[in-house]
């Protein structure tokens, strides 16, 4: 089998047509039809079920898609670390990180990016959680992951930087004019919740840190980003707690930042399957550097 029938079966598979598929891939139906009917041979049976209103995929094709698409991937990535590598024009770097990270720390290193390396151009690519921007990094979805430091990463990492949490109030609250809070002291509030939570211990944070000062949270309203999340509490609905670094930088301008105390605080890092090379490993440093120029504590990268 080759690389080519893999392509034209996820084509096929995207499009639910070899018509329309043929179409996306500029080439003949009589041809892509010939490409995956020499793909079925290889793998040794059917993969895609022929309807009279398009295709599905037999149980052997759902068997075969996940590979074939890791296949495709990682060769796509490939191509791209080497063009990147050597800085040519349309080299490529495709990021994966979560919603806060893209929303407060990555477009200030993205613009300085574009100044010093306008010929690799950067994708970037948003999950829910940590655990999907691991699973999706692992298949091939991206060159490179910027997240909160996963536990069990056997690839390369390199720490960035560290995010701290933050309790976000309107600024009619009671406690404006405070530049820090126990969490003790919030025990009567009503908490804004967010579907990206962090977990600590296999509990999300807020639940974690609470329950360690006596109490439970009283939650009102849950959301699925963090930044609807902040809207919420800069609007009255109740508190948040959020990243620092995505309420100021993106979504805060008319609510207030209380630290946490003691802060609270968690790593942040980049890594990857393959080695951080060429452009992956320019990325990295210039992460590190916006990191430490923000965040005069943090101690430098390192494993």
């Amino acid at each position: 089998m080759s690389l080519r029938q893999m392509e034209y079966f996820l084509a096929v598979v995207e499009e639910s047509s070899f018509t329309r598929a043929a179409d996306a891939l500029h080439v003949t139906q009589p041809a892509l039809s010939h490409q995956v009917k020499a793909l079925e041979t290889a793998v040794g049976g059917a993969l895609l079920e022929r309807m009279p209103r398009g295709v599905r995929l037999t149980a052997m094709g759902r068997a075969f898609l996940p590979h074939a698409q890791l296949a495709v991937r990682s060769a796509r990535q490939a191509e791209r670390a080497a063009r990147a590598a050597a800085g040519v024009a349309g080299g490529e770097l495709h990021i994966a990180t979560v919603h806060a990270i893209a929303v407060g720390m990555l477009p200030g290193i993205t613009a300085r990016w574009r100044d010093l390396h306008p010929g690799v151009s950067l994708v970037l690519r948003e999950y829910g959680s940590t655990d999907a921007l691991e699973e999706q990094l692992e298949r091939g979805a991206a060159d490179l992951a910027v997240g909160p430091e996963p536990k069990d990463w056997t690839g390369p990492l390199v720490r960035v930087g560290r995010e701290e949490l933050v309790i976000v109030v309107p600024f009619d609250d009671p406690l404006a004019g405070r530049g820090a809070v126990g969490l003790a002291e919030l025990a009567d509030r009503d908490w804004v919740r967010c579907a990206m939570e962090p977990l600590v211990e296999g509990v999300p944070v807020l639940d974690w840190a609470c329950g360690a000062v006596g109490f439970t949270p009283r939650t009102v309203l849950r959301t699925e980003h963090t930044s609807t999340a902040v809207r919420m509490a800069a609007a009255g609905v109740g508190t948040v707690m959020a990243p620092a670094h995505m309420v100021r930088g993106a979504v805060g301008a008319d609510c207030l930042l209380l630290s946490l105390d003691p802060p609270w605080h968690r790593p942040l890092a980049v890594f990857s399957r393959v080695p951080l090379t060429g452009a992956a490993a320019a990325f990295t440093e210039l992460a590190a550097s916006s990191q430490a120029a923000v965040d005069p504590d943090y101690a430098g990268p390192g494993r």
